[in-house]
């Protein structure tokens, strides 16, 4: 088929590259002339694990090109709308006016029994608003197609979806033909394009709009509500002096809780997940549901919470005032395998730190580059080991892999004090012990040690088994 995908960032780029994979040839149409720019030659403009390979791959079979115009989906069978639904400026309701932007300028272009199809999250109530701007095209099919990925894993969630959901008018009971029990209109336009997916197993939900609607914000409130669930008891845990790793551990062995997203730490952030839980209050409370309106304002205030949480416990462990400390942050992205830094957490307690006198460095694999000019309070540097120089506290806030595998013997020989404050509860504590750090994480009960003055010269710490050569050579 010629499918058109209408919005080119995090969603759109990975939908139109795994459709150009599937068979299809696709155009990618985006407002954004740097960003077309860059898709063209075959690189993604964000980090995301894989994209750059199956880009590359559809520009040189061809499959897939990308455009600043409109005008590039004419012809197309199906209109993909990928364009962004951010929080609104004013409010914690989504802000459509991308989406109907993306609509009204598509209408020129859309052929005779084209289907157009939403992947953006939206609020329920949105395709009746899209209906209104295709009004003047009654021979034009409307579709939602909700998408499920996850930054770093996004590619792998759209080549082997967990699930596909279609939203169509009637609902499943209109999807298919009485007579024969095909499917028809949106749905099997649909079935066309993802007929490898189909073909190798994957479920398929059918169901009415206002179901399609909510299904995304409904999957992202549940599984913020488990975050922020274990977050809460990690406090608890504190008080009480018991270890949320070994308690969430033995509830995720119960089959009906489950293990993942049970995991206590410094809690979510990013350009998907808040938002869309704000959006789910906001629209609960515009229908008068105040249980889940009220539900999703403690989710959120519990998951802010866990930053104030973490940036008291810095000061804990640097005695008491953080003023004129130097402090390494392990972590600039809201998440791993992602250089995307909206509503990052690990930047949000950096810039708290700095913003309560402390000299912070903040280090990252992926995401150093750019996010200096909103944090001028900030040190960005891309070497962990030269972040970790003179350091008297050091803060894990993003889990990179990097930092998992750091050998604490190593990080050792650099700061200044062995002391660090886990707050993904990622590292293993025994490990980092035995190498004269205290470990403290979000509870784990950890015990705060006695402030240490400013030590005489920037490594009075060094390991006494690494030689200052090897430590030259590791810089």
């Amino acid at each position: 088929m010629k499918i058109s995908v209408i919005g080119c960032g995090y969603l759109g780029a990975v939908h139109a590259a795994t459709l150009a994979s599937m068979g299809h040839t696709v155009a990618g149409i985006d407002v954004d002339p740097a960003r077309v720019d860059q898709l063209s030659r075959g690189a993604a403009p964000f980090h995301e694990p894989g994209l750059d390979e199956l880009l590359q791959d559809g520009l040189a079979t061809g499959r897939l090109a990308f455009s600043t115009t409109a005008a590039a989906a004419k012809g197309a069978q199906v209109h993909f709308l990928c364009v962004g639904t951010p929080q609104h400026k004013t409010s914690d309701a989504a802000d459509l006016t991308y989406l109907v932007s993306a609509a009204e300028a598509l209408l020129p272009h859309l052929a005779a029994g084209a289907v157009v199809v939403g992947k953006s999250t939206v609020p329920v109530g949105t395709v009746d608003m899209l209906r209104r701007v295709l009004r003047t095209r009654p021979d034009v099919l409307l579709g939602w197609n909700p998408e499920f990925l996850r930054q770093g894993t996004a590619v792998k969630d759209s080549l082997v979806p967990d699930r596909l959901v279609y939203g169509v008018d009637g609902g499943r009971a209109a999807a298919f033909s009485p007579q024969t029990g095909a499917p028809t209109g949106v749905t099997a336009a649909l079935d066309t394009v993802y007929e490898p997916l189909l073909g190798a197993g994957i479920p398929r939900l059918v169901c009415n709009f206002a179901t399609a609607e909510l299904i995304k914000s409904a999957a992202n409130a549940y599984l913020a509500t488990k975050v922020s669930f274990i977050n809460a008891v990690s406090e608890l845990c504190d008080a009480a002096g018991a270890d949320v790793a070994e308690l969430s551990e033995a509830m995720g062995m119960d089959p009906r809780i489950g293990g993942r997203y049970l995991h206590a730490g410094l809690g979510f952030g990013g350009g998907c997940l808040p938002k869309d839980i704000r959006s789910f209050r906001s629209q609960a409370a515009g229908l008068g549901v105040t249980a889940v309106a009220d539900w999703m304002r403690l989710v959120d205030d519990v998951n802010l919470g866990q930053r104030g949480r973490t940036v008291t416990l810095a000061r804990e462990l640097c005695g008491g005032s953080l003023a004129g400390r130097s402090i390494t942050v392990l972590g600039a992205s809201f998440k791993p395998d992602t250089d995307d830094i909206r509503d990052s957490p690990a930047l949000d307690v950096a810039d708290r730190l700095a913003a309560a006198g402390a000299h912070v460095t903040v280090t990252d694999p992926k995401a150093v580059n750019h996010p200096w000019r909103r944090y001028p309070r900030l040190r960005f540097e891309a070497k962990i080991l030269r972040a970790l120089e003179g350091a008297e506290l050091v803060l894990l806030l993003t889990e990179w892999d990097e930092y998992r595998q750091l050998s604490p013997g190593v990080a050792g020989a650099l700061v200044r004090r062995r002391v660090v404050l886990d707050a993904r509860n990622a590292l293993d504590a025994a490990a980092w012990q035995s190498e004269g750090w205290v470990v403290r994480g979000l509870g784990t009960s950890g015990t705060v040690p006695a402030v240490v003055g400013h030590l005489p010269g920037p490594y009075a710490s060094l390991h006494p088994s690494l030689p200052a050569e090897a430590l030259h050579n590791l810089r």
